[in-house]
């Protein structure tokens, strides 16, 4: 592994996870042994924690957890998406009381962050939106959703929050939602401390070239500041390993995080439902160091060159090469099109 490169991974996903089929797939894991689960993997050297009540108070013991299987807080995530009050909204809710509840979620996680030693709280909005035409007052629970974020990132500066966008789930039409829509309102907010949490996930499923995205992110003001990392189908938010559906996106994808500089965290964030939690992010982790390695074995200036070009043949070539070497068949032959275009042209 390049020591340049820091791979993490959300501690519940090591474990066993449920759907609305089934309450669990597999046994349930304590706390601590969630924790081993995640020391032994050695491409991971951090860990993203979900501030649940029981996880807010067992702060010491997460430190000692954290210290004993030498792993980094990477990020800390309030809950603002599994409790029913905030069924119709969390920061844009109509009730004044609950916005205040999802503001106070959000600063009791800047505070457990700094506690066990991370500067990073994502928020993700995900049941802010709306499922109807005629349920929700688009403007001012916009505005309302701002306004709670901006008070969050005030309550410490030195905490960065980045809010986190998905298309659609757990509402049919989620506030936060695309890149573009993200980076305008962190643009709205105006706190030197918010940023853009990037799912790759969220990005396939928004029909988002995920490069793209991160380019933008970081023509549209340095926006990025955290990566959750998973594959799909783009149907869905499916959460699988990562590198298993979109191998080429990904090459890319690494390609553009090196070329913007972003130099944080990538955090793997999948619901390995019927797999092994454990084995499945480790496979993730490997699938992205290959990945990596394989732009590591590729010279920039040719990455640069075939850019330059916009030739799509001379894409796929350039992807074949990184994936598979110089590309030659079990004759010693290397595979081009040369062929099949001769024979149709006559």
């Amino acid at each position: 592994m390049n020591a340049n490169r820091k791979y993490s991974a959300f501690l519940i996903n090591v474990g066993s996870c449920s759907d609305r089929f089934c309450s669990a797939y597999g046994p349930p894991f304590t706390v601590e042994r969630l924790f081993a689960r995640a020391g032994s993997i050695d491409l991971l050297s951090g860990v993203d924690l979900v501030a649940t009540d029981d996880t807010l108070a067992r702060t010491g013991e997460i430190k000692d957890l954290l210290s004993a299987h030498d792993l980094k807080a990477v990020s800390v995530v309030p809950d603002h998406f599994t409790k029913p009050e905030f069924k119709q909204g969390a920061f844009s809710s109509t009730d004044a009381r609950i916005r205040a509840q999802a503001i106070e979620a959000t600063t009791r996680a800047m505070d457990f962050a700094a506690e066990v030693g991370c500067d990073l709280v994502g928020v993700w909005p995900g049941q802010d939106g709306y499922d109807y035409a005629f349920q929700a007052d688009y403007l001012t629970e916009r505005d309302r959703l701002a306004d709670g974020i901006r008070q969050a990132c005030r309550h410490n500066p030195a905490i960065t929050v980045a809010v986190e966008y998905k298309l659609k789930e757990p509402r049919t039409h989620n506030y936060v939602n695309t890149v573009g829509t993200t980076a305008l309102l962190v643009q709205e907010i105006a706190e030197a401390n918010c940023g853009v949490v990037l799912d790759v996930g969220h990005a396939l499923l928004a029909y988002e070239s995920p490069a793209e995205s991160v380019a933008l992110l970081h023509r549209h003001g340095g926006l990025l500041r955290h990566i959750h990392i998973n594959d799909n189908y783009r149907s869905w938010d499916d959460d699988m390993i990562v590198g298993s559906v979109r191998t080429h996106e990904y090459l890319e994808f690494f390609y553009w995080l090196r070329r913007t500089g972003y130099d944080g965290w990538v955090t793997i964030d999948q619901f390995p439902y019927r797999e092994d939690g454990r084995d499945a992010v480790a496979e993730s982790a490997a699938w992205m160091d290959a990945l990596e390695g394989a732009l590591d074995a590729t010279d920039a200036d040719e990455i640069a060159a075939v850019l330059a070009r916009k030739d799509g043949v001379e894409a796929s070539r350039l992807m074949r090469r990184m994936l598979f070497g110089d590309g030659r068949g079990a004759h010693g032959m290397e595979r081009t099109c040369e062929p099949i275009l001769a024979s149709t042209s006559r």
